[in-house]
C-alpha cells in the first residue's frame, strides 16, 4: 500500500544545489525531504568536479615523476615510474566516498529525511517516488535535477565511445584517445590522459580551443597543449565512427574527409539541463530554451515551485547551485533574499589553469564601458619561478573614470586559488587603489594581483 508523507519542503536532486538547500533548510527548522535516485553529491562529487580534479592530480604527479626520471633541472633523478590505474581509481573513489558520506552525515545532523528513489512529479504539491511506493505532499517544491552530458547522434555511447563518466573510472588506459570537444571538460581530461601516457587528439568545431574564453587568455593553454604533444583538429566536424576499423570520421575546413585511428573516443561537447524522465511537463513551467525560467529569487512561473543550478541554465557551476540552494531555503524561512552576485568565478583546471571572474575586456567594451586593461606576467613573479611555471599572467579590467574593478582573469599554475580574491574584490566594490594599496604576502602568486592593479595605475614595481 502506498504511504503518504507530508513536508514543508521537498527537494528533487541531491547534488551540490539540492543538498546545500536541504542542510540550510534543516538549520532553519524547515521540515525537509530530499529525494535522490543515485548517490548524494550529484554529478559534481561522483562523476564530475571532484573525481576529475583527483585524476588531474595523479596525471600531474605521474608526469613530474617521469620528467625526473629523464634528468631534472632540479637535480632530482628517479627511475622510470609505472602506473597502476586500478589503484588510482581506488584512491579517487576513496575521496568521493569520504565526501558523499560526509554529505549524508550533515543531512542526518540537520534532520533532513533522505529518500533513495526516482521522483515523478504529479503536480506542484505532489511527487511520487518510483520504487519506494511513496507519495510526498509538500508546500514548497525545489527542483535541483542538475544536467547531463550532451550526446552526439552520430557517436552513440557504448564500447569505445565514452563520456566523461567512463573517462573518470578507466579499467585500463587507451593507447590512443580522441576527445571530441575542445571546451573545458574535454581539455581537462585530454591533458590528464596525455600526462598519463596516452596519445591524445582533440577535435573541435570552432577555430580554437576553449572558445568560450578570449584568445589572449587561452594562448598559454594552447602552447602547453602543443608542448605536451596533443594533436589539434580545429574547425573539424565529426561525421561518425567505424567500429570495425576503429576510425573516427571527421571533415576538415575544406570539406575533405579524414579517418583518424583511435582506441577510444571521449565525447565532451557540453552539458544540458536534465529535464527529462521525471514528468516535469506536468508543471507546465515557463522555459528559457532547454532550461527552466527563474527570477532573481529562483522562483519558477508556478507559486512555491523553485529551480536552481544547472536545471536553470548557464552558468552551470556547482558553486552557483550551492549559493542558490542556500538562498531558497532562507526565502522559504521568511528571510528577504535575492540572487544578484556581482560575479561568479569560472575556473578551468587545464594546464595551466584558467580563471575568469566578472567582465573580460571584450565584454566591458560591449557593455559600453571605457576601461583600463592591465596584466602582469608570471614570468616576473618569484613564486611562479620557484614552481617551474613562468607562463601566464593576471589581468584586471577597471573603469577608467572611477577605477572600479569590473573583471579579473588569470592563466597560470595554481591560479584557481586566486578566484576567491577576485570574487571578493568585485563583490566588495574594490577599486584599483584598494588592491594596489593592500600588502600582499611575498613570495606568492597573489603578488601578481597587486602588480596588475599597480600597473593599471601606471606604476608596477616589478616590471
Amino acid at each position: 500500500m502506498q504511504q503518504t508523507l507530508n513536508t514543508t519542503l521537498l527537494i528533487i536532486g541531491g547534488g551540490p544545489g539540492g543538498y546545500v538547500a536541504a542542510i540550510r533548510a534543516g538549520q532553519l527548522g524547515i521540515s525537509t525531504i530530499l529525494v535522490e535516485g543515485q548517490a548524494l553529491g550529484g554529478t559534481c562529487l561522483n562523476i564530475g568536479c571532484i573525481p576529475s580534479k583527483a585524476l588531474i592530480h595523479v596525471a600531474e604527479q605521474f608526469q613530474q615523476t617521469r620528467h625526473h626520471s629523464q634528468g631534472s633541472a632540479l637535480g632530482i633523478n628517479v627511475s622510470a615510474p609505472t602506473l597502476d590505474i586500478g589503484k588510482t581509481v581506488e584512491w579517487k573513489d576513496g575521496i568521493v566516498d569520504r565526501l558523499t558520506t560526509g554529505v549524508a552525515a550533515l543531512l542526518r545532523k540537520h534532520k533532513v529525511q533522505v529518500i533513495q528513489g526516482w521522483a515523478r512529479v504529479i503536480d506542484g504539491k505532489t511527487v511520487d517516488i518510483e520504487g519506494a511506493d511513496t507519495r510526498i505532499q509538500c508546500e514548497h517544491l525545489l527542483l535541483a535535477c542538475g544536467s547531463k552530458s550532451v550526446n552526439l547522434p552520430m557517436l552513440p555511447l557504448g564500447g569505445p565511445i565514452i563520456s566523461s563518466t567512463e573517462a573518470l573510472a578507466p579499467k585500463a588506459l587507451p593507447k590512443r584517445l580522441i576527445v571530441v570537444g575542445g571546451g573545458y571538460i574535454g581539455l581537462e581530461l585530454g591533458i590528464a590522459y596525455r600526462k598519463l601516457g596516452a596519445e591524445v587528439s582533440v577535435v573541435e568545431a570552432q577555430e580554437r580551443i576553449l572558445p568560450a574564453y578570449d584568445a589572449e587568455l587561452t594562448q598559454p593553454v594552447l602552447e602547453s597543449v602543443k608542448q605536451l604533444g596533443i594533436k589539434l583538429y580545429l574547425k573539424h566536424s565529426v561525421e561518425g565512427f567505424d567500429a570495425g576499423t576503429h576510425t573516427l570520421q571527421v571533415r576538415d575546413p575544406n570539406g575533405d574527409s579524414l579517418q583518424l585511428e583511435t582506441d577510444q573516443v571521449l565525447v565532451a561537447v557540453g552539458r544540458k539541463p536534465n529535464t527529462q524522465g521525471w514528468n516535469l511537463e506536468a508543471l507546465n513551467l515557463d522555459m528559457n530554451g532547454s532550461a527552466i525560467r527563474i527570477d532573481n529569487r529562483c522562483q519558477t512561473s508556478m507559486r512555491n515551485v523553485w529551480a536552481i543550478g544547472d536545471l536553470a541554465g548557464e552558468p552551470m557551476l556547482a558553486h552557483r547551485a550551492m549559493a542558490q540552494g542556500e538562498m531558497v531555503a532562507e526565502l522559504i524561512a521568511g528571510q528577504h533574499r535575492e540572487f544578484n552576485p556581482t560575479a561568479i568565478a569560472a575556473v578551468c583546471f587545464t594546464d595551466p589553469e584558467l580563471v575568469v571572474v566578472g567582465k573580460t575586456p571584450d565584454e566591458a567594451k560591449a557593455a559600453g564601458l571605457d576601461c583600463i586593461v592591465s596584466s602582469f606576467p608570471f614570468a616576473a613573479n618569484g613564486r611562479a619561478m620557484t614552481l617551474e611555471s613562468k607562463s601566464g599572467f593576471v589581468r584586471v579590467v577597471a573603469r577608467r573614470d572611477n577605477h572600479l574593478i569590473v573583471g579579473w582573469q588569470a592563466v597560470g599554475v595554481g591560479v584557481s586559488e586566486l578566484s576567491t580574491a577576485f570574487g571578493q574584490s568585485l563583490e566588495m566594490g574594490a577599486r584599483l587603489e584598494d588592491i594596489a594599496g593592500t600588502i600582499h604576502a611575498h613570495p606568492t602568486l597573489g603578488e601578481a594581483v597587486q602588480e596588475a592593479a599597480l600597473r593599471a595605475l601606471g606604476h608596477a614595481l616589478h616590471l
